[in-house]
């Protein structure tokens, strides 16, 4: 968990979305948000435990 908020990928569910500075529209993808809620997870966790094999 963070104590702020910062980026990721999360789906366009507020009605200000539209005109908002974080909306990001890549070419050949659908639209989404890069702000991510102080609560969420962040979204490269998983990859903190992930060890490569030498």
């Amino acid at each position: 968990m963070s104590a702020e908020a910062d980026l990721a990928y999360t789906e366009l569910a507020f009605s200000e979305c539209p005109s908002c500075p974080h909306r990001v529209e890549p070419e050949g993808a659908p639209p989404f948000c890069t702000l991510r809620p102080v609560s969420a997870g962040h979204p490269f966790a998983a990859l903190a435990e992930w060890r490569l094999p030498k």
